[in-house]
């Protein structure tokens, strides 16, 4: 096959597997559409517990990784969205109308340098934190804002 052919697959390969990138559940909208995450991440729902003034809604992708969305039942917004397994999420599905603050919030913890460590953004309206490596990716992501009163952060994992 000519060089030429073998790059159009490539390219073609690359793009298809970008276009089927799992998505996760978007911060601030109604609990309603975590059974359009499930379908999406083609996963299982393994659980729903509650805490006090939230819900949390656990899936497990056919990958293994793990998605837990948090919602407060006074408003029934997702507040949190926490994700572990062996990729990053789609950030802009996972924050919504707020991923322009968190491309900001990027840009300013880490300017021009590479991007090596943990990331911790926090900001007013959107706190995030992530790391890993391939195969190891973790994260969190919340709106202090949308969260019950007095619920505990570390309960977001």
């Amino acid at each position: 096959m000519p060089l030429r052919g073998l790059r159009a697959i490539s390219v073609s390969a690359l793009l298809l597997a970008a276009a089927t990138r799992p998505a996760f559940a978007t911060l601030g909208e109604q609990e309603a559409s975590i059974e359009n995450d499930r379908v999406r991440l083609q996963g299982a729902r393994t659980s729903v517990a509650a805490g006090n003034g939230f819900a949390v809604h656990e899936m497990v992708t056919a990958s293994g990784a793990t998605v837990r969305e948090y919602v407060a039942q006074a408003t029934g917004r997702v507040f949190a969205v926490a994700w572990q397994g062996s990729w990053q999420p789609d950030f802009r599905q996972v924050f919504g109308s707020y991923f322009q603050q968190y491309v900001q919030g990027a840009q300013a913890a880490h300017g021009n340098r590479a991007r090596r460590g943990p990331v911790v953004i926090e900001q007013s309206g959107l706190v995030v934190e992530m790391g890993g490596q391939p195969r190891a990716f973790y994260g969190r992501a919340y709106v202090p804002q949308l969260m019950p009163q007095n619920m505990d952060t570390g309960t977001i994992r």
